[in-house]
């Protein structure tokens, strides 16, 4: 375990402790220089390593006087902190100054303050104290701007798994529409079976999706299951005029995704490959590992988009610019979306993303 260093978030995790351990340091680096300092002029004595010892000390009594100050000060307006910050530092000097002329004079074996001696360590005192304030204030408004930045990052969390949920509500929704609508009317043609045949299959779909929390990323393997629960159900429309095809490399199976990505993707190539086409067509759905990447391609072989028609207008609009937002969501820029059409031939998604293994406590239900 390594040893936290000063200026390391985790030495102030704990404030208290972070305190005592720099103002222990501080003046005893402060007592250290001092000795040293009257050492090299030659002039040294046990009495002086006393006075210094006794300076040291009050200014280690003054500045947890001043801290107690000082933070209340944070507390109350910022021009009134202010204020009184300076004037406690200049008050703080001054008896700083007057104790270490009686030191220095009871020393002498004359006790009495002096004048002159106040003076001479007035300015010496000062710096010691300002620097001392400096410091503390510049500690404390380290820890208030990361302790703002930890806030916004948990604040951007929620707001970006909000926005997750969001987009995956979306899906359900109008997937939801859609197999009611078939349903229906089914109802009203009388084919009864079929209809529960159909509702069993959606109660199956959305008991594995449901499942899932909106914001979680599932394994691919898991993906295509969804997508063959959801595809059973559009079988039951569409009989052999669906001609679903998986082509998944087996190295890709743990790859980790956002749940729910792919389906919208096979529902718009049934709205606009399967629907309306009297022959059909087929859906694949490829996956290959490329290096460190996966690329997932949904296909079709459709009529794709010919110049000067437009395709059915049978969409929400939700498909592709959902799959995009939450791509970038889970993502960022560390991915690919394209679509390709071949008019008369078909239409294709592919989507390039990195392979990441999905954590056993972190995978979806």
């Amino acid at each position: 375990m390594k040893n936290p260093t000063v200026l390391s978030r985790p030495f102030f995790e704990q404030k208290s402790r972070a305190f005592w351990m720099l103002q222990g340091a501080g003046w005893g680096g402060y007592l250290m220089l001092r000795a040293v300092s009257n050492f090299s002029n030659r002039t040294f004595s046990f009495e002086d390593l006393i006075r210094v010892t006794i300076e040291s000390i009050v200014g280690y009594c003054l500045t947890l006087l001043l801290s107690a100050l000082y933070g209340y000060y944070r507390r109350v307006p910022r021009v009134s902190g202010v204020l009184a910050t300076i004037a406690t530092l200049f008050a703080a000097t001054l008896v700083y100054a007057v104790l270490n002329a009686f030191t220095v004079s009871v020393m002498r074996g004359d006790p009495g303050i002096e004048l002159p001696l106040i003076l001479g360590s007035l300015f010496l005192n000062f710096t010691v104290l300002a620097g001392w304030s400096a410091l503390y204030y510049g500690i404390n408004f380290y820890l208030i701007v990361e302790d703002q930045t930890d806030q916004m990052r948990v604040l951007e969390n929620q707001a970006s798994s909000a926005q997750l949920a969001m987009l995956r509500y979306q899906l359900n929704p109008h997937f939801l529409f859609n197999t009611l609508n078939s349903i229906s009317t089914l109802v009203l043609l009388k084919q009864t079976d079929r209809a529960n045949a159909m509702l069993a299959r959606l109660s199956n779909f959305l008991r594995y999706t449901l499942a899932n929390e909106p914001t979680a990323h599932v394994t691919l393997a898991q993906e295509v299951e969804t997508l063959k629960l959801y595809l059973e159900i559009e079988k039951m429309r569409f009989d052999q005029r669906l001609k679903p095809v998986f082509d998944i490399d087996p190295r890709t199976v743990k790859a980790r995704l956002p749940s729910l990505l792919l389906q919208p993707l096979v529902e718009n190539a049934i709205k606009y490959a399967v629907t309306p086409r009297e022959e059909g067509a087929e859906i694949c759905v490829r996956a290959r590992l490329s290096g460190d990447r996966v690329r997932i391609t949904v296909s079709d072989t459709g009529p794709g988009l010919i110049e000067g028609e437009n395709r059915p207008s049978l969409s929400t609009g939700v498909g592709l610019t959902n799959i995009r937002e939450r791509l970038a969501q889970a993502f960022g820029p560390d991915h690919r979306f394209e679509t390709r059409s071949d008019p008369g031939r078909g239409f294709r998604v592919e989507i390039e993303i990195p392979f990441q293994i999905e954590e056993q406590a972190r995978e979806a239900a």
